[in-house]
């Protein structure tokens, strides 16, 4: 019965970790759109950045956990291009790694945690 209490915990929080993540970067993104100066569509534009950005980190993942810091940025820097933002192309590629730095190390922490709530770290 314990064994089915940790497996049903596990799922349920790798699906609240999942939500969170994409939360942190649609919030990012949203802040990041205001930064720039956006203000047609702002939540919009986020969700499809963070969208984007979300699956490129899906995919990094998949592949090797550093290709999420290659295709997280990059797919924010091609979709921020089709969003007509004034921005230099490094500037975006940067402002990109870092909103996938700073959400996978947010999540990083809380997943931890979440380990050590369990007992399992």
């Amino acid at each position: 019965m314990a064994t089915l209490f940790y497996r049903l915990i596990t799922i349920i929080g790798g699906i609240v970790f999942v939500v969170a993540l994409f939360a942190l970067l649609w919030f990012f993104c949203k802040k990041f759109l205001e930064h720039q100066g956006v203000v047609d569509r702002v939540s919009e534009r986020a969700t499809e950045l963070a969208t984007w950005t979300f699956a490129g980190i899906s995919v990094g993942l998949v592949f090797a956990v550093a290709g999420a810091f290659v295709l997280g940025p990059w797919a924010f820097y091609r979709t921020l291009r089709g969003h007509g933002v004034a921005i230099s192309d490094g500037a975006a590629v940067w402002w990109g790694f870092a909103i996938v730095v700073a959400s996978l190390g947010i999540m990083a922490v809380g997943f931890f945690g979440f380990l050590a709530a369990v007992g399992a770290y």
